[in-house]
C-alpha cells in the first residue's frame, strides 16, 4: 500500500521511491528511479527526470522541471516555473546523454519563480535565488543572488531574512535572534 497520494492524472514510472506523506498533483510526472523525501509537495504539471533525488519536505511548484543530475536536500523550496538544465552545450541533433552535469542544491535553500539554474553550479544551504534570476555559478551558503546573469547583493537568514552585519561581522536575525558571522566571505551560524 502506497503511504503518499498522486493525483490520478499524474503519471509515477517504475522504480521510484517516494516518501511517506509526500503529495503528487495535477499532470505531473514522476521518471523511472527517482527518489522523493517524506512530506514533500509536487505541484501541478512538474517533471522529475530519472535519478533526481530530493530529501525531505522539499516544496516544488507548479511548471517546474527537475533533470537528471539534480539533487535537493531537505526542505528546499523551487518556485513556480523554476528549471534546472543538465546539459551545458545543448543541441538537437547531438545526443549528450550521460554528459549531464551536476547540481546539488542545499538544505534550506529557495529559488524563486522563473529561475534557471545553468548545470554544474551547486547552491549552497539557505541560500536565495530571487525570482527569474539566472544562476551561472556557484552559489555559496546563505547567500542572496538576483538578476541575469545572478550576482550576490546581500546574505540571508535560515528563516529568509536580509541579513545586516556589524562592524564586527556579526548580524541577527530579527525573527529567530539567530546569530551568524560573516567572515573571509562567507556565513556560518553561530
Amino acid at each position: 500500500m502506497k503511504e503518499y497520494f498522486s493525483h490520478e492524472s499524474a503519471f509515477i514510472d517504475e522504480g521510484c521511491e517516494i516518501g511517506k506523506g509526500t503529495k503528487i498533483w495535477h499532470f505531473s510526472h514522476i521518471m523511472s528511479n527517482c527518489t522523493i523525501g517524506e512530506n514533500c509537495n509536487i505541484g501541478q504539471n512538474v517533471v522529475i527526470s530519472p535519478e533526481v533525488v530530493l530529501g525531505k519536505n522539499v516544496k516544488v511548484q507548479n511548471n517546474v522541471s527537475i533533470y537528471t543530475g539534480v539533487t535537493c536536500d531537505d526542505d528546499v523550496f523551487l518556485g513556480p516555473s523554476m528549471v534546472f538544465t543538465n546539459v551545458i552545450n545543448p543541441r538537437s541533433a547531438v545526443n549528450r546523454r550521460g554528459q549531464y552535469s551536476k547540481t546539488h542544491v542545499g538544505k534550506g535553500a529557495s529559488i524563486g519563480a522563473n529561475a534557471t539554474i545553468v548545470c554544474g553550479h551547486d547552491i549552497g544551504e539557505f541560500a536565495f535565488i530571487g525570482a527569474g534570476a539566472v544562476v551561472t555559478k556557484t552559489v555559496p551558503a546563505f547567500a542572496l543572488v538576483v538578476g541575469n546573469p545572478s550576482k550576490q547583493i546581500g546574505w540571508m537568514s535560515e528563516y529568509g531574512h536580509r541579513l545586516t552585519f556589524n562592524s564586527e561581522g556579526i548580524a541577527i536575525c530579527p525573527e529567530s535572534e539567530e546569530k551568524y558571522q560573516l567572515l573571509n566571505g562567507s556565513v556560518k551560524k553561530l
